[in-house]
């Protein structure tokens, strides 16, 4: 792997990829994959292939992603590159075709990535995917059809589908509003207004602070330093803030005014969206707080069977023997921890007793009734 795979040169304290099954695993040696292995670095590595274009064919996309370490933030994707990368100098700003995968960063970013450069702009798609964070071995699969329309399945099931066009912004709107139109005058768009009789109570209008007058002049209190004393203010405990007259559901609603459209004169159509020349690279250009991902069974074809067969015949052999073994350790890890404790504190009440016999053998004639819990 080391000789298909090269590492980045941009910069000195890039992470370290190393070659492993992780901790846990359905089979020692299939499920060997490159693992991250340093916490809080970049990481950048790439694998030149054969050039292809995708023209007129399928592209399919596929990888299994592993984060065993329960990943807090960090990046799980891979991208694709042209031929003229240099790989040496591979960065996060690198020209790149496409950028697949899943991304985690705290509670709020949970997502699997699809973004297609067009025109030399990344277009990241407008649907919200979310990946895999179980910590098992996944199986992340991007399809890419000469109709334009695309796929996302994780673990062989669809899990997003669509249009290029329309779900990513390649192209300006088919149709536009049309700007000779405007809206009637008398287009009542309000769902609720205000309700006319309902009047401001006269006893409303209090100010928001009031003097303090229970307060008194301090008796060092000096007038020619200080200037003259005055009363504190407080927060006035009958103000009630600015008075807003009810709401009520508007007679005259006649719902949202629907503006006429027209074609967009900007508007192109481009049936090449989806293809890429000289399709010659994929590489890991990632980010990882807490390292241990592990990313295997890479694949790029133009057989979509085929990728799913490949995926049933890797990641669906091992997927079952891997969950068995990692909870198999964890309740042996469990049942260590609870000797272990259990250890602890016998040791712990017998040093007790130890120290109470001790010291404490009149004590005990006085204390006839005493009871201790653990």
């Amino acid at each position: 792997w080391q000789k298909r795979w090269m590492n980045s040169e941009y910069k000195a304290d890039l992470g370290k990829f190393k070659l492993t099954a992780g901790k846990f695993y359905g089979d020692p040696v299939r499920d060997k994959g490159l693992q991250t292995s340093e916490n809080s670095k970049f990481y950048a590595i790439s694998s030149r292939f054969k050039p292809f274009s995708n023209k007129g064919k399928t592209l399919v996309i596929q990888y299994t992603v592993k984060h065993e370490q329960k990943i807090d933030c960090g990046g799980g994707y891979v991208k694709i590159f042209s031929s003229n990368l240099d790989q040496k100098n591979l960065r996060g700003d690198s020209h790149y075709y496409i950028m697949f995968g899943p991304d985690i960063c705290g509670s709020a970013t949970k997502k699997v990535h699809v973004i297609l450069n067009y025109k030399n702009k990344p277009h990241p798609i407008k649907k919200p995917i979310r990946c895999k964070v179980d910590g098992y071995t996944h199986l992340y699969t991007l399809i890419i059809r000469p109709d334009q329309t695309y796929e996302v399945k994780i673990d062989n099931e669809m899990v997003a589908s669509g249009n290029l066009e329309d779900d990513l912004d390649f192209l300006p709107p088919r149709k536009i509003n049309d700007p000779t139109v405007r809206k009637p005058t008398d287009w009542d768009d309000r769902i609720q207004i205000d309700d006319p009789n309902d009047i401001k109570p006269e006893d409303w209008d209090e100010p928001e602070y009031i003097m303090d007058t229970s307060a008194e002049k301090p008796e060092d209190w000096d007038d020619a330093a200080n200037g003259e004393w005055r009363y504190p203010t407080v927060k006035n405990p009958l103000y009630r803030g600015e008075w807003k007259p009810r709401q009520i559901d508007n007679p005259n609603y006649r719902g949202v005014w629907p503006h006429p459209q027209i074609d967009n004169p900007n508007y192109s159509p481009d049936s090449s969206i989806y293809s890429y020349e000289n399709i010659s690279i994929i590489g890991l250009d990632i980010w990882q707080v807490r390292a241990g991902t592990i990313f295997d069974n890479f694949l790029i074809t133009d057989d979509e069977v085929y990728a799913e067969d490949f995926g049933d015949e890797t990641w669906g052999e091992t997927k079952g023997p891997e969950k068995e073994m990692n909870i198999k350790q964890t309740e042996e890890e469990q049942e260590r921890e609870r000797v272990t404790e259990e250890k602890y504190f016998e040791q712990r009440f017998k040093k007790k007793l130890e120290r109470r016999k001790a010291s404490g053998k009149g004590r005990a004639v006085r204390n006839t009734i005493e009871k201790e819990e653990l």
